[in-house]
Protein backbone atom coordinates (compact mmCIF):
# COMPACT_ATOMS: atom_id res chain seq x y z
CA UNK A 1 0.00 0.00 0.00
CA UNK A 2 0.85 3.52 -0.99
CA UNK A 3 1.94 5.92 1.41
CA UNK A 4 -0.93 8.61 2.86
CA UNK A 5 -3.42 5.21 1.80
CA UNK A 6 -5.65 3.32 3.90
CA UNK A 7 -7.34 4.22 7.49
CA UNK A 8 -5.10 7.27 8.84
CA UNK A 9 -6.53 7.98 12.26
CA UNK A 10 -7.60 11.41 13.52
CA UNK A 11 -6.26 10.68 17.18
CA UNK A 12 -7.33 12.22 19.81
CA UNK A 13 -5.76 14.36 22.33
CA UNK A 14 -5.62 13.06 25.78
CA UNK A 15 -5.61 14.84 29.21
CA UNK A 16 -5.43 14.82 32.57
CA UNK A 17 -6.90 17.53 35.09
CA UNK A 18 -6.56 19.54 31.81
CA UNK A 19 -3.33 19.31 31.04
CA UNK A 20 -1.90 17.05 28.11
CA UNK A 21 -1.24 13.47 28.99
CA UNK A 22 1.75 12.59 27.32
CA UNK A 23 2.39 9.15 28.17
CA UNK A 24 -1.13 8.60 26.95
CA UNK A 25 -1.04 9.80 23.72
CA UNK A 26 2.41 7.76 23.72
CA UNK A 27 0.49 4.65 24.71
CA UNK A 28 -2.56 5.43 22.18
CA UNK A 29 0.23 5.51 19.32
CA UNK A 30 1.81 2.62 20.48
CA UNK A 31 -2.78 0.96 20.44
CA UNK A 32 -2.61 2.18 16.68
CA UNK A 33 0.73 0.89 15.24
CA UNK A 34 0.38 -2.56 16.57
CA UNK A 35 -3.72 -2.78 15.40
CA UNK A 36 -2.40 -1.62 11.59
CA UNK A 37 -3.42 2.02 11.11
CA UNK A 38 -1.76 3.40 8.25
CA UNK A 39 -1.08 6.70 9.57
CA UNK A 40 -1.86 9.33 12.59
CA UNK A 41 -3.10 12.62 12.44
CA UNK A 42 -2.54 14.21 15.44
CA UNK A 43 -4.02 18.12 16.03
CA UNK A 44 -6.85 17.68 14.07
CA UNK A 45 -10.52 18.12 14.66
CA UNK A 46 -10.76 15.16 17.14
CA UNK A 47 -7.27 16.16 18.51
CA UNK A 48 -9.18 19.19 20.02
CA UNK A 49 -7.00 21.11 17.50
CA UNK A 50 -9.57 24.16 18.38
CA UNK A 51 -9.07 24.60 22.24
CA UNK A 52 -4.97 23.96 22.69
CA UNK A 53 -2.80 26.75 22.34
CA UNK A 54 0.34 27.38 20.48
CA UNK A 55 2.61 25.38 22.60
CA UNK A 56 0.69 22.75 23.15
CA UNK A 57 -0.34 21.85 19.34
CA UNK A 58 3.35 21.67 18.84
CA UNK A 59 4.26 19.34 21.64
CA UNK A 60 1.47 16.99 20.37
CA UNK A 61 2.71 16.92 16.86
CA UNK A 62 6.13 16.56 18.06
CA UNK A 63 5.83 13.95 20.60
CA UNK A 64 3.79 11.99 18.41
CA UNK A 65 6.35 12.12 15.27
CA UNK A 66 9.36 11.18 18.01
CA UNK A 67 6.96 8.34 19.37
CA UNK A 68 6.24 7.23 15.23
CA UNK A 69 9.65 7.10 14.59
CA UNK A 70 8.76 6.91 10.98
CA UNK A 71 7.15 3.32 10.84
CA UNK A 72 3.89 5.02 9.69
CA UNK A 73 3.36 8.22 7.84
CA UNK A 74 2.39 11.35 10.51
CA UNK A 75 0.18 14.09 9.26
CA UNK A 76 0.39 17.16 11.70
CA UNK A 77 -2.59 19.35 11.82
CA UNK A 78 -1.92 23.20 10.85
CA UNK A 79 -4.86 24.57 9.87
CA UNK A 80 -5.83 27.89 11.15
CA UNK A 81 -8.25 30.43 10.12
CA UNK A 82 -5.42 33.44 10.15
CA UNK A 83 -2.76 32.49 7.22
CA UNK A 84 0.15 33.54 9.38
CA UNK A 85 -0.93 31.27 12.16
CA UNK A 86 -1.23 28.68 9.89
CA UNK A 87 1.81 29.33 8.44
CA UNK A 88 3.56 29.43 12.08
CA UNK A 89 2.18 25.97 12.85
CA UNK A 90 3.32 24.59 9.37
CA UNK A 91 6.72 26.04 10.13
CA UNK A 92 6.59 24.17 13.31
CA UNK A 93 5.56 20.61 12.18
CA UNK A 94 8.25 20.50 9.23
CA UNK A 95 10.80 21.05 11.73
CA UNK A 96 9.48 18.51 14.24
CA UNK A 97 9.66 16.23 11.06
CA UNK A 98 6.31 15.35 10.26
CA UNK A 99 5.48 13.59 6.89
CA UNK A 100 2.85 16.17 5.79
CA UNK A 101 0.68 18.33 6.72
CA UNK A 102 -3.50 18.76 7.00
CA UNK A 103 -4.46 22.44 6.65
CA UNK A 104 -8.29 22.95 7.26
CA UNK A 105 -10.46 25.63 5.39
CA UNK A 106 -10.34 29.04 7.25
CA UNK A 107 -13.31 28.97 9.21
CA UNK A 108 -15.22 31.84 10.63
CA UNK A 109 -13.89 34.41 8.52
CA UNK A 110 -15.84 33.38 5.53
CA UNK A 111 -13.38 33.60 2.64
CA UNK A 112 -14.63 33.43 -0.90
CA UNK A 113 -12.71 30.64 -3.16
CA UNK A 114 -10.07 33.30 -4.59
CA UNK A 115 -9.61 34.11 -0.71
CA UNK A 116 -8.93 30.31 -0.02
CA UNK A 117 -6.60 29.46 -2.98
CA UNK A 118 -4.32 32.25 -1.85
CA UNK A 119 -4.73 31.22 1.42
CA UNK A 120 -3.61 27.58 1.11
CA UNK A 121 -0.49 29.03 -2.14
CA UNK A 122 0.93 31.51 0.81
CA UNK A 123 1.76 27.88 2.94
CA UNK A 124 2.37 25.53 -0.17
CA UNK A 125 4.93 28.11 -1.09
CA UNK A 126 6.67 29.35 2.13
CA UNK A 127 6.82 26.01 3.42
CA UNK A 128 8.14 23.02 1.40
CA UNK A 129 5.78 19.96 2.75
CA UNK A 130 3.45 17.94 1.70
CA UNK A 131 0.00 19.14 2.38
CA UNK A 132 -3.31 18.19 2.46
CA UNK A 133 -6.03 20.33 1.89
CA UNK A 134 -9.13 19.83 4.16
CA UNK A 135 -13.08 20.66 3.45
CA UNK A 136 -15.39 19.81 6.02
CA UNK A 137 -18.02 22.81 5.73
CA UNK A 138 -19.66 21.24 8.60
CA UNK A 139 -17.27 23.43 10.49
CA UNK A 140 -16.23 26.16 8.34
CA UNK A 141 -19.40 27.09 7.28
CA UNK A 142 -17.57 27.73 3.69
CA UNK A 143 -16.81 24.60 1.60
CA UNK A 144 -13.78 25.10 -1.07
CA UNK A 145 -15.18 24.66 -4.52
CA UNK A 146 -13.58 21.46 -6.70
CA UNK A 147 -12.69 23.74 -9.18
CA UNK A 148 -10.47 25.53 -6.85
CA UNK A 149 -9.12 22.25 -5.59
CA UNK A 150 -8.00 22.00 -9.09
CA UNK A 151 -5.83 24.49 -9.02
CA UNK A 152 -4.98 24.31 -5.86
CA UNK A 153 -3.52 20.49 -7.34
CA UNK A 154 -1.45 21.90 -9.48
CA UNK A 155 1.04 23.51 -6.93
CA UNK A 156 4.30 21.40 -5.82
CA UNK A 157 3.57 20.83 -2.08
CA UNK A 158 -0.38 20.52 -2.23
CA UNK A 159 -0.71 16.33 -2.58
CA UNK A 160 -4.11 15.66 -1.40
CA UNK A 161 -7.65 16.80 0.55
CA UNK A 162 -9.66 15.07 3.12
CA UNK A 163 -13.02 15.60 1.58
CA UNK A 164 -15.23 15.68 4.86
CA UNK A 165 -18.67 16.73 3.22
CA UNK A 166 -20.33 13.40 3.13
CA UNK A 167 -21.34 13.75 -0.09
CA UNK A 168 -19.80 11.32 -2.87
CA UNK A 169 -21.36 13.90 -5.52
CA UNK A 170 -18.89 16.77 -4.34
CA UNK A 171 -15.95 13.77 -4.11
CA UNK A 172 -16.65 12.55 -7.42
CA UNK A 173 -16.15 16.16 -8.66
CA UNK A 174 -12.55 16.65 -6.85
CA UNK A 175 -11.30 13.67 -8.34
CA UNK A 176 -12.76 14.28 -11.77
CA UNK A 177 -10.92 18.24 -11.26
CA UNK A 178 -7.59 16.88 -10.20
CA UNK A 179 -4.47 15.12 -11.51
CA UNK A 180 -4.73 11.53 -11.37
CA UNK A 181 -1.82 11.24 -8.63
CA UNK A 182 -3.73 13.62 -6.36
CA UNK A 183 -4.92 11.66 -2.88
CA UNK A 184 -8.28 12.04 -2.26
CA UNK A 185 -9.54 10.71 1.44
CA UNK A 186 -12.61 10.42 3.05
CA UNK A 187 -13.68 12.68 6.02
CA UNK A 188 -16.25 10.67 7.32
CA UNK A 189 -16.16 7.16 8.41
CA UNK A 190 -19.34 6.31 6.67
CA UNK A 191 -18.36 7.04 2.88
CA UNK A 192 -14.96 5.63 3.30
CA UNK A 193 -15.30 2.21 1.99
CA UNK A 194 -17.81 3.72 -0.90
CA UNK A 195 -15.39 5.93 -1.95
CA UNK A 196 -12.59 3.89 -2.45
CA UNK A 197 -15.28 2.56 -5.63
CA UNK A 198 -14.94 6.04 -7.10
CA UNK A 199 -11.24 6.61 -6.43
CA UNK A 200 -10.60 7.35 -2.85
CA UNK A 201 -7.52 6.04 -1.72
CA UNK A 202 -8.21 6.46 2.21
CA UNK A 203 -10.12 7.49 5.22
CA UNK A 204 -8.61 10.18 8.07
CA UNK A 205 -11.27 7.77 10.85
CA UNK A 206 -12.77 8.93 14.21
CA UNK A 207 -14.00 5.76 14.81
CA UNK A 208 -10.24 4.25 14.10
CA UNK A 209 -9.01 5.67 17.81
CA UNK A 210 -11.06 2.65 19.48
CA UNK A 211 -11.24 0.28 16.48
CA UNK A 212 -8.01 0.48 14.41
CA UNK A 213 -7.84 -2.99 13.47
CA UNK A 214 -11.61 -3.27 11.91
CA UNK A 215 -10.73 0.17 10.20
CA UNK A 216 -7.63 -0.95 8.71
CA UNK A 217 -9.07 -4.18 7.75
CA UNK A 218 -11.29 -2.51 5.96
CA UNK A 219 -9.69 -0.28 4.11
CA UNK A 220 -7.30 -2.60 2.84
CA UNK A 221 -10.09 -4.87 1.73
CA UNK A 222 -11.76 -1.91 -0.18
CA UNK A 223 -8.59 -0.85 -1.86
CA UNK A 224 -7.77 -4.41 -2.51
CA UNK A 225 -11.30 -4.72 -4.55
CA UNK A 226 -12.19 -6.98 -2.32
CA UNK A 227 -15.75 -5.48 -1.95
CA UNK A 228 -18.26 -7.85 0.22
CA UNK A 229 -15.10 -8.15 2.57
CA UNK A 230 -15.83 -4.41 3.39
CA UNK A 231 -18.84 -4.11 2.50
CA UNK A 232 -19.28 -6.55 5.71
CA UNK A 233 -16.61 -4.56 7.95
CA UNK A 234 -18.99 -1.42 6.97
CA UNK A 235 -21.83 -2.59 8.29
CA UNK A 236 -20.50 -4.23 11.52
CA UNK A 237 -19.16 -0.87 12.22
CA UNK A 238 -21.78 1.32 11.38
CA UNK A 239 -23.65 1.63 14.26
CA UNK A 240 -20.47 2.33 16.06
CA UNK A 241 -19.75 5.19 13.29
CA UNK A 242 -22.78 7.10 14.36
CA UNK A 243 -22.24 6.56 18.00
CA UNK A 244 -18.86 8.57 17.63
CA UNK A 245 -20.78 11.62 17.14
CA UNK A 246 -24.02 10.78 19.06
CA UNK A 247 -22.77 13.64 20.85
CA UNK A 248 -20.27 16.52 19.76
CA UNK A 249 -17.06 14.78 18.81
CA UNK A 250 -14.47 14.03 20.07
CA UNK A 251 -16.49 13.24 23.40
CA UNK A 252 -18.08 9.98 22.50
CA UNK A 253 -14.42 8.53 21.18
CA UNK A 254 -12.73 10.05 24.17
CA UNK A 255 -14.85 8.18 26.84
CA UNK A 256 -14.89 4.79 24.75
CA UNK A 257 -11.35 4.81 25.50
CA UNK A 258 -11.29 5.57 28.80
CA UNK A 259 -14.14 2.84 29.30
CA UNK A 260 -11.56 0.52 27.37
CA UNK A 261 -8.76 1.90 29.81
CA UNK A 262 -6.19 3.41 27.11
CA UNK A 263 -6.62 6.50 28.38
CA UNK A 264 -6.95 7.69 32.37
CA UNK A 265 -9.36 10.83 32.02
CA UNK A 266 -11.71 11.15 28.65
CA UNK A 267 -12.98 14.33 29.38
CA UNK A 268 -13.07 16.99 26.58
CA UNK A 269 -11.98 20.88 26.91
CA UNK A 270 -14.80 23.46 26.99
CA UNK A 271 -16.99 24.29 25.12
CA UNK A 272 -17.43 20.76 24.40
CA UNK A 273 -19.41 19.16 27.79
CA UNK A 274 -19.36 16.23 28.84
CA UNK A 275 -21.67 13.32 28.03
CA UNK A 276 -24.93 12.86 29.73
CA UNK A 277 -24.81 9.83 31.26
CA UNK A 278 -27.97 8.00 28.68
CA UNK A 279 -25.63 8.66 25.81
CA UNK A 280 -22.64 7.27 27.85
CA UNK A 281 -24.83 3.91 28.35
CA UNK A 282 -25.75 3.96 24.85
CA UNK A 283 -22.21 4.07 24.07
CA UNK A 284 -21.48 1.03 26.43
CA UNK A 285 -24.48 -0.85 24.75
CA UNK A 286 -22.12 -0.10 20.88
CA UNK A 287 -19.04 -1.16 22.51
CA UNK A 288 -20.08 -4.34 23.59
CA UNK A 289 -22.06 -5.09 20.48
CA UNK A 290 -18.54 -4.79 18.55
CA UNK A 291 -16.56 -6.17 21.33
CA UNK A 292 -14.88 -2.97 22.59
CA UNK A 293 -15.99 -3.82 25.94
Amino acid sequence: MEKFHGALVAIVTPFIDGKLDEQGLVDLIEFQIENGTHGIIPCGTTGESATTNFDEHKRVIDLTVKTVAGRIPVIAGTGANNTLEALELTESAKESGADAVLSVVPYYNKPDQEGMYLHFKTIAEKVDIPMFLYNVPGRTVVSIDPVTVGRLAQLDNIIGIKEATGSLAQFSEVIANCPDDFIVLSGDDFTSMPSVMIGGKGVISVISNVYPLGMAQMMERALAGDIPGARELHYKMYDMMKLMFSTPSPGPAKKALELMGRIQDGSTRLPIAPMADGAVEKLKEGMVKLGLL
